[in-house]
Protein backbone atom coordinates (compact mmCIF):
# COMPACT_ATOMS: atom_id res chain seq x y z
CA UNK A 1 0.00 0.00 0.00
CA UNK A 2 1.77 3.05 -0.96
CA UNK A 3 0.28 5.90 1.33
CA UNK A 4 1.67 8.33 -0.66
CA UNK A 5 -0.14 7.64 -3.93
CA UNK A 6 -3.49 7.29 -2.11
CA UNK A 7 -2.88 10.91 -0.26
CA UNK A 8 -1.71 13.16 -3.45
CA UNK A 9 -4.49 10.88 -5.75
CA UNK A 10 -7.21 12.31 -3.06
CA UNK A 11 -5.88 15.70 -2.53
CA UNK A 12 -6.11 16.58 -6.13
CA UNK A 13 -9.27 14.80 -6.36
CA UNK A 14 -10.95 16.56 -4.00
CA UNK A 15 -10.00 20.03 -5.77
CA UNK A 16 -10.62 18.80 -9.14
CA UNK A 17 -7.41 20.48 -10.27
CA UNK A 18 -4.73 21.45 -8.13
CA UNK A 19 -1.63 22.39 -8.45
CA UNK A 20 1.38 21.41 -5.93
CA UNK A 21 1.38 24.07 -3.32
CA UNK A 22 -1.84 23.66 -3.04
CA UNK A 23 -1.80 19.53 -2.26
CA UNK A 24 1.40 20.13 0.37
CA UNK A 25 -0.48 23.10 2.17
CA UNK A 26 -3.66 20.42 1.74
CA UNK A 27 -2.01 17.53 3.57
CA UNK A 28 0.25 19.72 5.65
CA UNK A 29 -3.13 20.92 7.24
CA UNK A 30 -4.33 17.44 7.76
CA UNK A 31 -0.61 16.62 9.49
CA UNK A 32 0.49 14.50 6.85
CA UNK A 33 3.71 15.75 7.25
CA UNK A 34 3.76 13.74 10.96
CA UNK A 35 2.29 10.79 10.13
CA UNK A 36 2.89 9.86 7.32
CA UNK A 37 6.16 9.97 4.74
CA UNK A 38 4.28 13.12 2.94
CA UNK A 39 7.43 15.52 3.46
CA UNK A 40 7.25 18.36 0.57
CA UNK A 41 10.26 16.74 -1.40
CA UNK A 42 8.19 13.17 -2.23
CA UNK A 43 4.76 14.93 -2.55
CA UNK A 44 6.15 17.14 -5.62
CA UNK A 45 7.78 13.14 -6.55
CA UNK A 46 4.83 11.79 -6.59
CA UNK A 47 3.19 14.32 -8.61
CA UNK A 48 5.11 14.12 -11.44
CA UNK A 49 5.64 10.09 -10.58
CA UNK A 50 1.73 9.79 -10.75
CA UNK A 51 1.10 12.06 -13.96
CA UNK A 52 3.82 9.93 -15.64
CA UNK A 53 2.01 7.03 -15.11
CA UNK A 54 -1.07 8.91 -16.42
CA UNK A 55 -3.14 8.80 -13.11
CA UNK A 56 -2.60 12.39 -13.05
CA UNK A 57 -2.93 14.94 -15.81
CA UNK A 58 -0.38 17.90 -15.96
CA UNK A 59 -1.41 21.01 -17.18
CA UNK A 60 1.45 23.76 -17.92
CA UNK A 61 -0.02 27.40 -16.81
CA UNK A 62 1.44 30.73 -18.15
CA UNK A 63 4.98 31.51 -17.01
CA UNK A 64 5.32 33.16 -13.13
CA UNK A 65 5.16 37.02 -13.64
CA UNK A 66 8.28 37.33 -11.66
CA UNK A 67 10.21 34.63 -13.80
CA UNK A 68 9.99 31.43 -11.83
CA UNK A 69 8.63 28.33 -13.89
CA UNK A 70 4.88 28.29 -14.98
CA UNK A 71 2.85 26.44 -12.54
CA UNK A 72 1.73 23.11 -12.96
CA UNK A 73 -2.29 22.21 -12.03
CA UNK A 74 -2.71 18.50 -11.83
CA UNK A 75 -6.24 16.69 -12.27
CA UNK A 76 -6.24 12.99 -11.37
CA UNK A 77 -7.24 11.17 -14.62
CA UNK A 78 -9.84 8.28 -15.47
CA UNK A 79 -7.39 5.25 -14.64
CA UNK A 80 -6.49 7.92 -11.62
CA UNK A 81 -9.64 7.36 -10.24
CA UNK A 82 -9.82 3.70 -10.58
CA UNK A 83 -6.35 3.96 -8.67
CA UNK A 84 -7.64 5.75 -6.01
CA UNK A 85 -10.36 4.10 -5.31
CA UNK A 86 -8.61 0.88 -5.36
CA UNK A 87 -6.45 2.05 -2.74
CA UNK A 88 -9.09 3.39 -0.49
CA UNK A 89 -11.29 0.70 -0.34
CA UNK A 90 -8.14 -1.98 0.35
CA UNK A 91 -7.11 0.70 3.01
CA UNK A 92 -10.17 0.48 4.62
CA UNK A 93 -10.60 -3.41 5.44
CA UNK A 94 -7.12 -3.91 5.44
CA UNK A 95 -6.20 -5.12 9.12
CA UNK A 96 -2.63 -5.30 9.12
CA UNK A 97 -1.54 -2.31 7.54
CA UNK A 98 0.51 0.74 9.09
CA UNK A 99 -2.03 3.35 10.66
CA UNK A 100 -0.96 6.05 8.36
CA UNK A 101 -2.66 3.88 5.63
CA UNK A 102 -5.92 3.84 8.06
CA UNK A 103 -5.64 7.38 8.79
CA UNK A 104 -5.27 8.20 5.03
CA UNK A 105 -8.40 6.28 4.20
CA UNK A 106 -10.70 7.54 6.91
CA UNK A 107 -9.64 10.67 5.58
CA UNK A 108 -11.08 9.97 1.98
CA UNK A 109 -14.02 7.67 3.08
CA UNK A 110 -16.37 10.20 2.62
CA UNK A 111 -15.51 9.46 -1.19
CA UNK A 112 -17.22 6.45 -1.18
CA UNK A 113 -21.21 5.67 -0.87
CA UNK A 114 -22.51 5.29 2.63
CA UNK A 115 -23.36 1.66 2.14
CA UNK A 116 -20.03 0.27 0.74
CA UNK A 117 -17.83 2.32 2.65
CA UNK A 118 -19.61 0.13 5.74
CA UNK A 119 -19.98 -3.00 3.97
CA UNK A 120 -15.67 -2.20 3.97
CA UNK A 121 -15.41 -1.45 7.83
CA UNK A 122 -17.23 -5.14 8.68
CA UNK A 123 -14.94 -6.65 6.36
CA UNK A 124 -12.72 -4.73 8.28
CA UNK A 125 -13.86 -5.77 11.55
CA UNK A 126 -14.18 -9.26 10.52
CA UNK A 127 -10.59 -9.38 9.99
CA UNK A 128 -9.36 -8.08 13.01
CA UNK A 129 -11.67 -10.50 14.89
CA UNK A 130 -10.19 -13.42 12.96
CA UNK A 131 -6.42 -12.26 13.67
CA UNK A 132 -7.39 -11.99 17.42
CA UNK A 133 -8.62 -15.03 17.75
CA UNK A 134 -5.72 -17.22 15.93
CA UNK A 135 -3.22 -15.28 18.10
CA UNK A 136 -5.93 -16.16 21.16
CA UNK A 137 -5.54 -20.01 19.80
CA UNK A 138 -2.29 -20.74 18.27
CA UNK A 139 0.16 -17.62 20.05
CA UNK A 140 -0.85 -17.82 23.45
CA UNK A 141 0.58 -19.92 25.87
CA UNK A 142 -1.37 -22.36 28.20
CA UNK A 143 0.20 -21.77 30.96
CA UNK A 144 -0.80 -18.99 33.40
CA UNK A 145 0.27 -15.13 32.39
CA UNK A 146 2.87 -15.06 34.74
CA UNK A 147 4.88 -17.83 33.58
CA UNK A 148 5.00 -16.39 30.40
CA UNK A 149 7.65 -13.96 30.58
CA UNK A 150 8.00 -10.38 28.84
CA UNK A 151 7.01 -12.19 25.39
CA UNK A 152 3.54 -12.90 26.69
CA UNK A 153 3.28 -9.23 26.71
CA UNK A 154 3.93 -9.39 22.84
CA UNK A 155 0.45 -11.54 22.68
CA UNK A 156 -1.46 -8.87 24.90
CA UNK A 157 -0.30 -6.08 22.81
CA UNK A 158 -1.55 -7.77 19.86
CA UNK A 159 -4.61 -8.94 21.00
CA UNK A 160 -5.32 -5.67 22.60
CA UNK A 161 -5.08 -3.94 19.55
CA UNK A 162 -6.99 -5.75 17.94
CA UNK A 163 -9.67 -5.61 20.33
CA UNK A 164 -9.21 -1.86 20.62
CA UNK A 165 -9.12 -1.05 16.98
CA UNK A 166 -12.09 -3.25 16.46
CA UNK A 167 -14.17 -1.15 18.69
CA UNK A 168 -12.85 1.85 16.98
CA UNK A 169 -13.95 0.74 13.91
CA UNK A 170 -18.05 -0.61 15.17
CA UNK A 171 -18.13 3.18 16.32
CA UNK A 172 -17.17 4.36 13.22
CA UNK A 173 -19.62 2.15 11.15
CA UNK A 174 -22.22 2.74 13.87
CA UNK A 175 -22.19 6.93 12.97
CA UNK A 176 -22.14 6.52 9.37
CA UNK A 177 -25.39 4.18 9.90
CA UNK A 178 -26.49 7.45 11.82
CA UNK A 179 -26.27 9.26 9.09
CA UNK A 180 -23.24 10.79 9.62
CA UNK A 181 -21.02 13.21 7.16
CA UNK A 182 -21.80 13.88 3.57
CA UNK A 183 -20.82 10.82 1.70
CA UNK A 184 -20.38 10.25 -2.02
CA UNK A 185 -23.62 10.70 -4.49
CA UNK A 186 -25.57 12.57 -1.03
CA UNK A 187 -24.56 16.19 -1.89
CA UNK A 188 -22.01 18.66 -2.80
CA UNK A 189 -19.01 19.32 -0.12
CA UNK A 190 -16.73 21.87 0.53
CA UNK A 191 -13.95 21.26 -1.78
CA UNK A 192 -11.06 23.53 -0.04
CA UNK A 193 -9.26 22.11 2.86
CA UNK A 194 -8.28 25.92 3.92
CA UNK A 195 -10.50 28.37 3.17
CA UNK A 196 -9.43 31.33 0.10
CA UNK A 197 -6.19 33.19 1.77
CA UNK A 198 -6.46 31.20 4.88
CA UNK A 199 -2.88 30.19 6.20
CA UNK A 200 -2.23 27.33 7.13
CA UNK A 201 -2.11 27.62 11.32
CA UNK A 202 0.00 24.51 11.48
CA UNK A 203 3.01 25.40 9.81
Amino acid sequence: MSVMRLLVLGAVRQHGRAHGYQVRNDLEFWGAHEWSTAKPGSIYHALKQLAKEGLLLAHELAPSTVGGPPRVEYEVTEAGQVTFLELLRTALRAHDERIDVLTSAVGFIVDLPRAEAIGLLRERVAALEKWREEVEEHWTPDSPPAEWGHIGEIMRLWTHQAQSDANWTRGLIERLEKGAYVMAGEGERERDVLPEGMENPFR
